[in-house]
């Protein structure tokens, strides 16, 4: 995966908890992030909101005078389930434009892509129960994290089946707003790239999200406020 042109993605895959543990119920919020992005202070938002209908949509963006990054999924809760119906990827890096599309179509059980995605990644792939795109995949690591279960997934991603594995690698003090919190620490890395998430139980979502390529800091997200 190229961090220039997707950073998102990457970093998405490991915002963890967006549920209240363990009856997972969803409730609206907004959290706002101090962010840092090549090298460059930036504003990050995490956002779920209600579309009715047992429908929600889930957003994170990250913008600095360089970049201009969003990811959003709309998804449903089905058999315990959270599955993706659709989302979009897009940023802006100074000159260079990237917006794509995806449909996950449970009654044929495929998911296409359509927008600034290669011919050979537009799919169609086959979907099986469970299946989740980056976004999604959040929930259940907050899920079961609580429950002690193997951290392992099937992300469907731009045509591609990709599994993924985290591991809880310590327990950490993490500073929000002047204040001390206990965090979970959890890692996953692929190849030169690493994300790390502090996860605190008082907030729905991340206190802070890390992301390193080649041991450097990348994309770094700590919570600034939630509404």
């Amino acid at each position: 995966m190229n961090l220039m042109n997707r950073p998102l993605t990457w970093i998405a895959a490991g915002a963890l908890a967006v549920v209240s543990l363990p009856a997972m119920a969803l409730e609206p919020f907004k959290a706002e992030y101090l962010a840092s992005y090549m090298g460059m202070q930036a504003n990050g938002t995490m956002t779920l909101a209600s579309e009715g209908s047992n429908k929600w949509r889930y957003s994170l963006n990250v913008k600095n005078q360089l970049a201009d990054l969003s990811q959003s999924t709309v998804f449903e809760e089905a058999n315990g389930r959270l599955r993706p119906l659709s989302s979009n990827d897009r940023s802006v890096l100074l000159v260079k434009k990237r917006n794509v599309d995806a449909t996950y179509n449970w009654s044929s059980n495929q998911a296409t892509w359509t927008g600034d995605v290669k011919g050979d990644r537009r799919g169609p792939v086959a979907l099986k129960p469970g299946d989740m795109d980056a976004l999604l995949i959040n929930l259940a690591i907050a899920r079961d994290l609580a429950a002690g279960k193997p951290l392992t997934y099937r992300m469907v991603d731009e045509g591609r089946i990709k599994p993924m594995t985290y591991k809880v690698v310590g327990q950490e003090k993490i500073s929000v707003g002047g204040k001390s919190y206990d965090a979970t620490k959890v890692s996953r890395t692929d190849g030169n790239k690493e994300l790390i998430a502090w996860v605190v139980k008082e907030f729905p979502v991340p206190a802070r999200l890390l992301q390193r390529e080649g041991g450097k800091d990348a994309l770094d997200l700590t919570i600034k406020g939630m509404h």
